[in-house]
């Protein structure tokens, strides 16, 4: 029995132990979250830590200058880097603090009396440090302060040493520039790190002491913001939910250029800056291709024109304009010529050499059929017409092919649009031309024309105004037209004009030699929601870090990043109500707007029509209420 029981015994022992090791290999075969997120490797050394492929390094702050100004931090928060920062504030107890600061005010007054009686030289720092000291300790007895020990720990992030270095020296060089020390963690890299990281433990114990003010400043979660005392609302950052004020005539120069994706918000973000600096003693002049500011011309008592073949208004391209005090009438006649050849290489797709020359020559000699040449004053004299140009191009060698290609523009079904004198006066506050019902191999040609006439207009007078060219790609399709605009951007200043360019095709308006140059002379910049396919491109143009590139494709309607001299947030565009009715392009809520409207007429008419018949009824019958009363 003996021998039967101790082998039932092992029998069972190894029962047990079969049914528990699968149960062990399979947990030590399954994977935690905390295996997830390790990184493949750790080496700590004395200065830095290896952390898979990354390198990081962690410093502390050790010394504060006397006074902390507002903000100071944020500098290190707005850096384009990888890093981590932890404040760690210690609250003190102050009936504790009052006894150490009677120990320390009677050493300091102590040291100033021995001072005194040797004859020695008054010591500047002590007096001062006697006078903070009683300052601060009747704040903390008044209950005005209290006082906090201050960890400030700051860990960065690299792929080599010399990232690390590079990083290390910009952050020491903003922090000693306002007299704050910080050093490396040595020997204390992993306990850096760990303080570091989103769990509250600290683990250095490096502190400083603070009061409640200074240690105010430090608030981490500060960023860039664009509030100034004046100028116009262009939304809410969505940082710090401060208000993005700014006047883009304040820079150096008043462009701006915007970009979005189709159905981004970019034209209600125009809108809406337009809107807005119309209160501002701003006249401002927009080039609609969609017809999309109409309704907000009629809203705002502006001035409408629909630029087409069967329009009333036409323009003449060869309008010259009024000579500034400080141009001469040769200057102005030469450069008139040129852009009109640059308008005739475009109408013609193209010009060799030789016909180059011929139009260039044509028209001067147009010109001076009309008594306008160099030496003149044109002021007062009617410019000639295109059917002008085709007569005298047509009697020059050369030029009879060029006046045969010409002709659609004078006699074809083209000849309304550009052969009749202008009709269009822009002497109002807000002025649109609606470029919508234009063909669209004629929408270049007619941009180019109603940016050259609107260019005139501006050289005539100085007044502060605002070119809007929305939906800018029709421009950039031809290097002629492209120039033009690139002109328009450079000289602008000179006549405090403020050029903003809109499109939505980024990929063509950067693919044009003319479209960086316009975005380097722009001093505002606004990215609303872009398409995965422009982003890389965009993130190249602007330098934009991956977190703001991300930002700009997961953004919603009406959100980006604005651009603003060296400055930059993340902007959210707001409307009021009254302002959404006016410039909203949904057509969903255009036609709900319509339909309240219609419904708010026929019951206008109904009411109306109510009342006719009261006072009919009551001509017929004028006894009636006599009756009724009696």
């Amino acid at each position: 029995m003996g021998i039967f029981d101790s082998l039932f015994k092992k029998e069972a022992k190894r029962e047990d132990i079969s049914s528990i090791l699968p149960k062990e290999i399979f947990e030590a075969g399954a994977l935690e979250l905390k295996d997830i997120i390790a990184p493949s490797a750790l080496k700590v050394s004395p200065k830095e830590i290896n952390l898979g492929e990354k390198i990081l390094r962690s410093f502390f702050v050790i010394s504060y200058p006397r006074y902390l100004a507002e903000g100071w931090f944020s500098p290190i928060i707005n850096m384009d880097k990888v890093f981590d920062v932890s404040i760690f504030v210690h609250p003190i107890e102050t009936s504790k603090v009052l006894r150490q600061f009677q120990r320390k005010v009677a050493e300091v007054q102590s040291q100033i009396h021995t001072r005194e009686e040797k004859g020695l030289v008054r010591d500047p720092m002590l007096d001062v440090a006697y006078q903070d000291l009683e300052n601060l300790r009747d704040q903390l007895q008044q209950a005005q302060e209290k006082l906090f020990d201050v960890g400030l720990y700051i860990t960065i992030y690299g792929d080599s040493a010399d990232e690390l270095d590079k990083v290390e020296s910009e952050i020491k060089s903003i922090l000693e520039a306002k007299l704050i020390y910080v050093k490396p963690a040595l020997f204390q890299q992993e306990e850096g790190y760990k303080s570091t990281l989103p769990l509250g433990n600290d683990e250095l114990n490096v502190h400083s002491k603070l009061n409640s003010s200074p240690l105010s400043s430090l608030f981490p979660f500060t960023s860039f913001d664009l509030t100034s005392d004046k100028g116009i609302l262009y939304g809410i950052n969505r940082h710090n939910s401060s208000l993005i004020l700014f006047d883009r005539f304040s820079l150096e120069n008043y462009n701006s250029v915007t970009f979005a994706k189709a159905g981004a918000g970019k034209s209600y973000a125009t809108k809406l800056e337009i809107l807005r600096t119309l209160m501002f003693d701003t006249e401002v002049i927009v080039i609609d291709p969609e017809k999309e500011y109409e309704y907000m011309a009629e809203a705002t008592g502006g001035r409408y024109f629909n630029i087409s073949l069967n329009s009333e208004h036409h323009i003449n391209p060869f309008d010259l304009p009024v000579p500034g005090p400080d141009e001469s009438a040769a200057n102005v006649l030469r450069s008139t010529i040129i852009n009109l050849v640059g308008l005739f290489r475009l109408m013609m797709g193209g010009l060799t050499a030789e016909e180059d020359a011929i139009i260039d020559r044509a028209i001067t000699e147009t010109y001076a059929l009309k008594d306008i040449t160099a030496d003149s004053d044109f002021r007062n004299i009617e410019p000639p017409l295109m059917s002008d140009f085709e007569l005298v191009l047509s009697g020059m060698e050369g030029g009879e092919s060029l006046a045969q290609r010409l002709s659609k523009y004078t006699k074809g079904t083209w000849a309304g649009f550009i052969n009749r004198p202008s009709n269009v006066d822009i002497n109002r506050k807000f002025v649109v031309f609606s470029l919508r019902d234009m063909e669209d191999e004629l929408k270049p040609i007619a941009m180019y024309i109603v940016t050259h006439y609107i260019w005139n207009t501006i050289r005539k007078e100085l007044k502060k105004r605002l070119l809007v060219i929305d939906e800018a790609w029709w421009m950039m399709k031809s290097d002629d037209t492209a120039s033009f605009l690139m002109g328009l951007v450079k000289r602008g200043r000179k006549y405090y004009l403020g050029v903003a360019t809109v499109t939505q095709d980024v990929g063509d308006f950067l693919k044009s030699p003319y479209g960086v140059p316009i975005i380097t002379n722009s001093s505002i910049q606004m990215l609303l929601k872009q398409s995965p396919a422009t982003i890389d491109e965009l993130q190249k143009t602007f330098n934009l870090t991956d977190e703001e590139k991300y930002l700009l494709l997961e953004s919603d309607v009406g959100e980006g990043i604005f651009f603003a001299g060296l400055k930059h947030v993340a902007i959210k565009n707001i409307a009021s109500y009254t302002e959404h009715q006016i410039i909203t392009s949904d057509p969903g809520q255009i036609l709900a707007i319509k339909k309240a409207k219609q419904d708010a007429a026929e019951d206008q008419d109904e009411a109306l029509m109510a009342q006719r018949e009261k006072l009919k009824q009551a001509a017929l019958n004028p006894n009636a209420g006599e009756k009724g009363t009696q």
